[in-house]
């Protein structure tokens, strides 16, 4: 089971009632000091981290002097926009001592959920990482309308780490894991330190133990969504002063185990859950190159059928017809027919950029 200790990619998800200190409503500098020194700690492992950070309505609110708890969506708006820029200079502050250097990124649903724009976002922060910034995802609250929201952090952070391909997902709360009942409200009520499945008995625990905006139901929401891409989960207490090393030195928390690699996880839903939009015919080079691990190039590729964008899947043939993977196609199929045959070098002069390979390995699920 992945673990803190063991994990390459991680996401962590903060909420407002952490990054902002309850009694001023600024944000609060200390805690998130000492969350820098975690993340610190973890780049130095090798670990890539991953933050999504709610506080900027929170924060925005402050600043604007909207007092009242319940705001309209406008007023929301307003928050969010005014207090984004709060938001990022402060982990800015925070990040900054630690060595470490802070990126927005700014969602929407559809930046996870249509499949273009799904992978250029994960392009951003697939560069970012490489570089070695860490970015800072929130949602776009400025534009988001209550029907095309995420609804929490807990939701988007679990569609952060499908995206990333992230191996464990950390979701900071006020309370430090799962509990067999609300503890409380019930004396007797256990902590469970470990989950192997979430089954229907582990979600009932937590339908009642409603914890700060989103509550348990809501985290439990995105650790099926983690679980699906082959992300561990773990819901820690965040109050400590430096959470991640209170966690590997021995607090309560709990991990809910996945069942399969982030990888593997991805590529099975390439090859059983997507429609294919078209087909790719290679040559008997790529067939072999493709069964041996490796990314399709336009090269060996000779014809193109069908009708289908940046992103969407695609099957992929011998000369035979014989399928011989599927996968997620960089080029929409106009642009792939211009490139059919070309050496990789020849692309961006021939369609004025390159997106790299037709398919690259890591978005190509083999036959079989």
């Amino acid at each position: 089971m992945t673990s803190l200790a063991t994990a390459r990619l991680i996401v962590v998800k903060v909420g407002s009632s952490l990054v902002v200190d309850p009694a001023s409503g600024a944000e609060d500098a200390g805690w998130l000091a000492g969350l820098a020194g975690d993340l610190r700690r973890l780049s130095q492992r090798g670990q890539k981290v991953v933050i999504v950070s709610s506080g900027a309505v929170a924060l925005g609110r402050r600043r604007l002097g909207l007092k009242r708890r319940a705001l309209t969506l406008p007023e929301k708006q307003a928050a969010a926009a005014t207090g984004q820029p709060l938001l990022m200079r402060a982990w800015e502050t925070a990040l900054a001592p630690a060595g470490l250097t802070a990126a927005q990124i700014l969602m929407t649903p559809d930046d996870t959920e249509v499949r273009r724009r799904y992978l250029n976002a994960r392009a951003t922060l697939e560069t970012l990482l490489e570089l070695g910034v860490t970015p800072v995802v929130n949602e776009n609250d400025t534009v988001a309308t209550e029907e095309i929201r995420y609804g929490d952090n807990d939701r988007l952070a679990a569609r952060v780490a499908q995206m990333v391909g992230a191996d464990l997902l950390v979701l900071l709360s006020d309370v430090d894991g799962l509990y067999t009942a609300d503890p409380r409200r019930d004396a007797s009520a256990r902590h469970i330190p470990r989950v192997e499945s979430l089954t229907p008995d582990i979600e009932a625990m937590g339908g009642g133990a409603h914890v700060g905006s989103g509550g348990m139901a809501t985290k439990l929401a995105a650790v099926r969504i983690a679980a699906a891409a082959g992300c561990s989960t773990l819901i820690a207490l965040g109050r400590d002063g430096a959470p991640l090393l209170a966690v590997e030195e021995g607090a309560k928390s709990t991990l809910f185990a996945a069942a399969a690699t982030p990888a593997a996880a991805y590529k099975a839903w390439i090859a059983g859950s997507l429609a294919p939009q078209g087909a790719l015919v290679v040559d008997e080079g790529a067939a072999r190159a493709l069964r041996a691990g490796k990314s399709l190039l336009s090269a060996g590729v000779t014809a193109v059928e069908g009708v289908f964008d940046k992103g969407d899947a695609v099957v992929v043939r011998d000369g035979a017809g014989r399928e011989v993977a599927r996968g997620l196609s960089r080029y929409d199929a106009a642009d792939a027919l211009r490139i059919v045959g070309l050496k990789s070098s020849a692309i961006e002069p021939a369609l004025g950029y390159s997106a790299g390979p037709l398919i690259h390995a890591d978005d190509l699920a083999l036959a079989g």
